[in-house]
């Protein structure tokens, strides 16, 4: 490679001073994860670091250790030869021999404890933090001009590897999405799991040759593709597969390994200071929220069953106004005793908001809770609904609310009664279990909105309301029925009024109108994107087969069942329902949708007490397929954030295309981002005083994953520096060692600026270690390391006992809590024993339910975990009853029988 495209990098200023020698002496080493030896080992040129690694004939650790560091520089040391992977080339060492370059003295290193522990999976701290680098323009300015050359980058094709054209459109789609795809190429650092297979690796791998600058023609996508397989069994062949459920499946398994805790905090320090991010939660953690299960389809508007949309406005004036009246404290209470009785029981359901709109003064306001079948289940939500709230960014409701189900529920709580849901009382109460948490990711910031559904009786005017996170929305595509109750005159006023969606129903001049009725004929009507929204809000009536069961009445009566969005995310996906697979065939609805590639309001479908800003959208990209349900063909449609083009995307191949041919297309999932020109405007404020030379005597560190919404969202939303910081305001210890991936050090009047606009925050002038935070994980380890011995050694004398006199069980479903909490896969402890769901109650004796998942323990195991965790019941067997013991007993039996008899 010439010298002269070599000598510009700008990393060269990191490497520390080193001689040739020292670089022979470390060829005669190991890879220091690894152990191989040489030749064509890699060592790590940063200033201050002694790392050894292998190169690809081996597991490339070299290549690991600079992704998880950042240390762009590493040389072979067989050929001396040294590369740049942050330029992506090689570079020339001999250009920059010398003495290291001194840091400016506001950079200098922050002297931290040292780890007691270096085992795998402990944390650990660093000698001396890593000072973030300064925000520059190139940071924060999203207005990016394009480079001088013929070919964009972003235009690189997937190999079909076999019938993989779904993967490919719906990876493609992906990719054009801001966002998402700039939190992979900024923020890289974060994109760290321990859960396998690591698909959020085999991603950000991807992502990054996607959009890399040497704009290769083409990338086999092997590696991704194998670890869906792995999470996913029915991608495994060579079968043509949906789209749509591949984007589920990927975008599940990403959030499963890139969430973390959210963590409360107890004081307020204004927007968006009532929440934090922990650490990334375990693989064995059984805690869920709002984005905790698997992305659904937002289907349940739309299913056969009826859809649900916010009614005429009176009714939403009924039901919003009642949010806001009290209610007596006597009722009150007694909701809140029957929602702490759902949680001794166990039933981790909806709580339902039920208005009793048929009062004059003042409505009531209960909460009720109701199983919901299925893996929503598994959840706890909490559910609130504020009128008063600051507007926030789609992560500001996280942890609030559950995941709506793509299935229709086979008991939804708006349609069973309470009474009959609670009616058998448990023979014991389970105890409540550990603390439930909550969870965020990238995922979850960038495609999660709320929606607010509703059902009213039609007797007694009572309103049950129930709020429902989903990740994409699936559309029904109305026919020729449909739409004429659509573009009814009542709708059609109703919607125009509403914004700029109403176009499509606007008045018609009679040329047009003619024109319009003649076409119908021969091609059918025109189906428009706003024609499905419409239907999967539309209001619809509960009657006959398909009655509500009324809490309040306590029988079936006919309702209406309405809803509408509470929150918008910052990317809309919609997947419109042209399959329907039916027991023994599937059909393919090949009607045409028309959508807009700019402008489409969501106004008309917002709850009246939404805080949302940003309305509008643009299409970012679209998957089409064509072809019949059995068989066919993949393509996207994406449009170059850079040169703001239109791309078709088959495969491989990659064209230019115009916005008239997009607009043909057969879309099958479309992907809309929130437009705003005041978030462009404010991008362009800070760039400009990023620009400006001010002396600043204090430095801002904020959060990168922050300031990648800065430049990517409409609405980002408060500051939030929690995910670098603990409940304490320092460093977690985990963090420290790559607290320059988690932070950025802005300028005093850059902060100034963001803060005065978008609040939040803490402010952060100094990074330092936790050391409460590196107390308290030293003590728990200590805790981990005693009850893991203390079991290990009285489990070792239970199974050398001949004839045990009794034998105590145990829930496997508590004992693998507590295995995962021992050793060190989850950090909290899992709460009191619970072996309500292995125990039954008869004749007054606790006994071991037949089939029942448990274990078997000795009566000393049992006494040291009672005694630490407390709980129960206590379920006990007893193998050794003598011979003697049961002939009595049989004895006894006859004796009883006989008087009996007499």
């Amino acid at each position: 490679m010439p010298a002269a495209s070599s000598c510009d990098c700008p990393h060269l200023e990191c490497v520390g001073e080193i001689t040739k020698e020292e670089l022979i002496q470390k060829s005669h080493g190991q890879c220091q994860d690894c152990r191989v030896g040489g030749p064509n080992l890699w060592a790590c040129l940063e200033n201050g670091c002694a790392y050894i690694g292998c190169g690809e004939s081996h597991g490339d650790h070299s290549t690991v250790h600079s992704e998880e560091m950042r240390h762009n520089l590493t040389v072979n040391l067989t050929t001396l030869r040294v590369w740049c992977y942050a330029c992506a080339k090689e570079v020339f060492l001999e250009r920059k021999l010398g003495p290291p370059n001194l840091l400016p003295s506001t950079a200098q290193p922050i002297s931290l404890p040292q780890s007691t522990s270096q085992e795998p999976g402990a944390p650990v701290s660093p000698a001396a933090l890593r000072v973030p680098p300064t925000g520059v323009a190139d940071d924060l300015d999203m207005e990016t001009e394009e480079e001088d050359d013929v070919r964009a980058r972003g235009l690189t094709g997937l190999k079909n590897i076999g019938n993989t054209c779904y993967m490919n459109a719906a990876l493609q789609a992906l990719s054009n999405c801001p966002p998402l795809s700039q939190f992979f190429l900024d923020c890289g650092g974060l994109v760290r799991t321990d859960k396998k297979p690591a698909l959020c690796k085999s991603y950000q791998k991807l992502i990054a040759d996607l959009w890399h600058k040497n704009r290769p023609a083409f990338v086999v996508p092997t590696n991704l593709f194998q670890g869906i397989k792995t999470v996913n069994p029915m991608f495994r062949g060579y079968s043509q597969q949906d789209s749509q459920e591949f984007l589920r499946c990927l975008m599940d398994q990403l959030h499963e390994e890139l969430k973390e805790t959210l963590v409360e905090l107890e004081d307020g320090g204004g927007p968006g200071a009532g929440t934090g991010v922990g650490s990334n939660s375990s693989p064995d953690e059984d805690d869920r929220s709002h984005s905790d299960g698997d992305y659904q389809s937002c289907e349940s508007c739309g299913s056969g069953e009826g859809t649900q949309c916010l009614g005429e406005s009176d009714e939403a004036d009924t039901l919003i106004g009642s949010e806001e009246l009290a209610k007596s404290s006597r009722e009150w209470q007694s909701e809140k005793n029957l929602i702490n009785e759902l949680h001794r029981t166990g039933t981790h359901g909806h709580l339902d908001k039920d208005v009793d709109t048929a009062s004059e003064d003042r409505a009531i306001i209960s909460c009720q809770g109701a199983i919901k079948q299925g893996r929503a289940a598994d959840s706890n939500p909490e559910i609130q609904v504020s009128n008063n709230a600051r507007p926030q960014s789609p992560s500001g409701n996280e942890g609030l609310v559950p995941k709506l189900s793509s299935s229709q529920p086979k008991s939804s709580p708006m349609w069973s009664p309470l009474s009959s849901t609670h009616k058998k009382v448990a023979s014991f109460t389970p105890l409540k279990s550990k603390h439930q948490r909550k969870y965020r990711s990238v995922i979850s910031d960038v495609f999660d909105g709320t929606i607010i559904s509703s059902v009213q009786c039609l007797t007694c005017d009572r309103v049950s309301v129930t709020l429902e996170t989903f990740q994409d929305i699936s559309l029904p595509i109305p026919g020729k029925e449909d739409l004429a109750k659509l573009h009814s005159s009542s709708h059609q006023t109703a919607l125009v009024k509403a914004g700029s969606c109403g176009e499509a129903y606007a008045a018609q001049g009679w040329i047009a109108f003619v024109l319009e009725y003649i076409k119908s004929w021969f091609w059918g009507p025109v189906v428009t994107l706003q024609d499905c929204l419409a239907a999967f809000f539309a209001r619809d009536e509960l009657k006959g087969d398909n009655m509500y069961s009324c809490e309040k009445c306590r029988k079936l009566r006919n309702g209406v069942k309405f809803c509408k969005v509470q929150s918008l995310p910052e990317i809309l996906c919609i997947h419109l329902k042209r399959f329907r697979h039916e027991l023994m065939f599937s059909t393919k609805i090949g009607t045409h949708v028309s959508f807009p590639l700019d402008g489409l309001d969501l106004q008309p479908f917002l709850a009246k007490e939404s805080s949302a800003q940003t309305t509008t959208y643009d299409l970012l990209s679209v998957i089409c397929h064509h072809g019949t349900a059995s068989s066919g063909h993949y393509v996207a449609y994406c449009r170059n954030d850079l040169n703001k083009l239109w791309y078709e995307f088959d495969d491989q191949s990659v064209t230019e295309v115009s916005e008239s041919c997009v607009q043909n297309a057969e879309a099958y999932v479309l992907f809309y981002k929130k437009s705003s020109e005041e978030a462009q405007k404010a991008r362009r404020r800070v760039t400009a005083l990023l620009g400006v030379t001010e002396p600043s005597l204090l430095q801002f560190y904020v959060s990168r994953q922050w300031l990648n919404k800065f430049r990517t969202f409409a609405e980002p939303g408060p500051i939030s520096n929690h995910d670098f910081l603990c409940l304490h305001g320092g460093v977690p210890p985990h963090k420290a060692a790559y607290i320059d991936d988690l932070v950025l050090m802005l300028p005093q009047n850059v902060w100034d600026h963001l803060y005065s606009r978008y609040g939040g925050g803490p402010a952060v002038n100094h990074l330092y270690v936790c050391h409460t935070c590196q107390m308290e994980i030293e003590k728990l380890e200590k805790r981990r390391k005693n009850e893991l011995d203390m079991f290990v050694r009285l489990n070792k004398a239970f199974q050398e006992e001949d004839a045990p006199v009794v034998i105590y069980c145990i829930s496997m479903q508590w004992f693998r809590e507590w295995e995962a909490f021992v050793k060190g896969k989850d950090n909290d402890p899992p709460g009191p024993i619970d072996n309500s769901k292995i125990a039954v109650n008869k004749n007054g004796h606790i006994i071991l339910k037949q089939g029942a998942d448990s274990g078997q323990i000795s009566e000393e195991t049992w006494n040291f975990l009672h005694s630490i965790h407390g709980g129960g019941p206590m379920v006990t067997v007893r193998p050794n009853v003598s011979h003697q013991e049961a002939d009595v007993s049989q004895a006894e039996e006859k004796i009883e029988m006989e008087t009996r008899t007499v």
